[in-house]
């Protein structure tokens, strides 16, 4: 038996497992660095896309307490009761017993659970593990201040632009927020945040547009879920005023791309 072959019957094996796909595609997730979709799993496990696309099904189901539609129920167990004797002993037991199940009639035959620590999210195409964001107090409270670098006010804004505004150039992201974000945006491209958009603008110009690593770390599944940005914009009635705030531009004076962002 060649070293294929072997890898072959222990892929098909894990139906056999305890646990089977479902633990298996729960142990991928865990381990996975970025979103991994259906595809990608069934590959990995050799099982049709299918059986893992009901496999993640049963994984958010669990994680969020609620029973599987094939899970069978938890009833209460048979008990041999005891008939009532003549000293009452065994009639107080039950009558006991009797109160007991009247009580639970809403319960029997359902499986009640409680949520996990964490959830099963679809995001940037894919599949991920992420901790319930119930739980987000205490697990900010246990990341210490400084472990995770953190984009700067600059940058977050920057990011906004593009993000709504994409493909848009350097230029007029700079124009938008009234300062060079060179700097900013060479940050944003190390994170893996934005990259160059494939085609480049009507004159020429580098276009910049967000990556799935974008969506991933915000937790939506497309762009197409970003909050709307109309409820934070001032109101036409309020734009006299901000433009009366505005210093009128002198004459010869520099382009705002002229100052740079370093934040």
């Amino acid at each position: 038996m060649n070293a294929e072959q072997s890898e072959r019957e222990e892929v098909s094996a894990v139906r056999l497992r305890p646990g089977g796909v479902r633990a298996a595609v729960e142990a991928i997730l865990i381990v996975a660095a970025a979103p991994v979709d259906e595809l990608e799993l069934a590959e990995a496990l050799q099982v049709p896309a299918a059986e893992v696309t009901a496999a993640l099904g049963q994984l958010a189901r669990d994680y969020d307490g609620h029973p599987a539609p094939d899970e069978p129920s938890i009833a209460e167990p048979a008990v041999e009761r005891e008939a009532p004797d003549r000293d009452g002993a065994g009639s107080a037991r039950y009558a006991g017993e009797s109160a007991a199940s009247a009580r639970a009639p809403e319960t029997a035959g359902s499986r009640v659970r409680e949520p996990r620590g964490m959830e099963l999210r679809r995001v940037a195409g894919g599949w991920r593990l992420y901790s319930r964001t119930d739980f987000a107090p205490w697990v900010r409270r246990f990341v210490q201040e400084g472990q995770t670098a953190k984009l700067s006010q600059a940058a977050l804004e920057t990011l906004a632009v593009i993000a709504y505004r994409q493909p848009i150039s350097r230029a007029r992201v700079s124009s938008i927020r009234g300062v060079n974000v060179d700097g900013v945006v060479r940050t944003l491209r190390t994170r893996g945040l934005v990259v160059e958009a494939a085609e480049p603008g009507e004159s020429g110009a580098i276009l910049f547009e967000t990556t799935p690593l974008f969506l991933e770390r915000i937790g939506l599944e497309s762009l197409a879920d970003l909050p709307p940005i109309a409820p934070h914009l001032p109101g036409a009635e309020d734009v006299a005023e901000y433009e009366d705030r505005a210093p009128a531009p002198r004459r010869g004076a520099q382009t705002p791309t002229g100052q740079e962002d370093h934040r």
